[in-house]
């Protein structure tokens, strides 16, 4: 069975992911034992601490792929680029400086700051469809303002985005608020698929297989099927589909009124 993860930290040294090419093989065998045949290493860039050129990640990437194979352990890696939203975006993707998720450049992830979404996100988002890329929101339940009024994130599905969650998010590795958030968003048809999210950081192993066996528990395997096959056509640059549904707005409380 093929099994895609679409966001990981694993290449060694240029971001807070792995720090050597020791620590990366052992993360490249995890994710076999997870269960992971194909990763997009997605190092971050532009985010005000790492920058990293897409000519890099590739040379850094091939280097990656003889190392796994030397050692015997079966992954397929691929390179590509966790994109920070910010002013400079566009500037990058003129000089071809932004690694997509697939070859002809359609998909795209985009990391929204921690704290916020930024007051010109909708513009961004805008612009990148107007180029033809589909951003991929990644970890939108990890967003401290999304958390407190997940309904922010049905205006970009509404322009077209997809979302990914983090697959320890949904296991309750971040606590039960962030797991309860990111029910909410899959039971609504809100989210496209999981990813790992690895790093060599406690709480940031992998635990895909884990996520998508409670997805099929909780919503049936056809939901688990219909996450690797999102996962596999954004890699392919195939079509994606999302059948989502706006989340229930929370009930005012009027207070001694009646």
């Amino acid at each position: 069975m093929t099994v895609v993860d679409l966001h990981c930290h694993i290449l060694p040294g240029i971001d807070d992911g792995s720090k050597d090419w020791e620590t990366s093989l052992k993360l490249a065998q995890d994710a076999v034992n997870d269960g992971i045949t194909h990763a997009l290493c997605t190092p971050h860039t532009l985010n005000g601490r790492f920058l990293n050129h897409k000519a890099d990640v590739i040379k850094l990437t091939e280097e990656f792929q003889e190392k796994i194979d030397q050692a015997g352990i079966p992954l397929t890696v691929f390179p590509g680029h966790e994109v920070r939203l910010s002013g400079g975006l566009l500037d990058a993707l003129d000089k071809d400086d932004i690694l997509f998720c697939d070859e002809d450049g359609q998909y795209m992830l985009l990391e929204l700051p921690s704290n916020e979404v930024p007051h010109y996100t909708k513009n961004m988002v805008f612009q990148l469809m107007q180029r033809g890329i589909t951003p991929i929101i990644v970890h939108p339940e990890r967003n401290n303002e999304i958390l407190e009024e997940p309904t922010k994130l049905q205006e970009f599905l509404e322009m077209g985005v997809l979302v990914q969650i983090t697959a320890s998010s949904y296991t309750g590795t971040f606590g039960k608020k962030i797991e309860d958030c990111s029910r909410n968003f899959i039971e609504a048809g809100q989210c496209a698929f999981f990813a790992s999210d690895a790093h060599d950081l406690p709480r940031r192993q992998y635990q895909l297989s884990a996520a998508l066996d409670k997805l099929a528990k909780e919503f049936g395997e056809e939901k688990k099927q219909e996450y690797l096959n999102n996962a596999q056509a954004v890699i392919n640059g195939d079509p994606v589909y999302l059948n989502w549904q706006p989340l229930p707005k929370k009930r005012k409380k009027f207070l001694g009124l009646f």
